[in-house]
């Protein structure tokens, strides 16, 4: 089984030290992101979930970890998070159920840290 909370730390770890590779690089991804996710139409909260989505259909680790993260502290609910990983399934067939499934796992991991 996958520790999603400390993937979160290791992927934030390992971020930081390409950051510092390639700085320009990863400060244009970070404005990039700050602004992809700033209230405005949508919310934050709305974005992540769709983020959460995309990330489950092209079947992206990482992304779900962040994603399953954000969307929390973005203050997501679990009922909310389930039904994305629904419309994700809809839209990606099989491969999205069983990541699907590890956003699951990934839920239930964060939400023990947060209670």
């Amino acid at each position: 089984m996958k520790d999603y909370p400390n993937k979160y730390k290791e992927c934030v770890s390992l971020m930081e030290q390409l950051g510092a590779e390639i700085p320009e690089t990863m400060q244009a991804f970070g404005q990039l992101h700050m602004a992809s996710i700033t209230d405005r139409a949508l919310s934050k909260k709305t974005k992540e979930l769709i983020a959460l989505g995309i990330a489950i259909t092209v079947r992206c680790d990482g992304c779900i970890v962040y994603h399953v993260h954000d969307a929390l502290e973005a203050g997501a609910e679990k009922k909310e998070i389930v039904e994305t990983i629904g419309v994700a399934i809809m839209m990606g067939g099989g491969p999205s159920l069983v990541y699907g499934c590890e956003a699951l796992e990934a839920l239930k991991q964060f939400s023990i840290i947060q209670d």
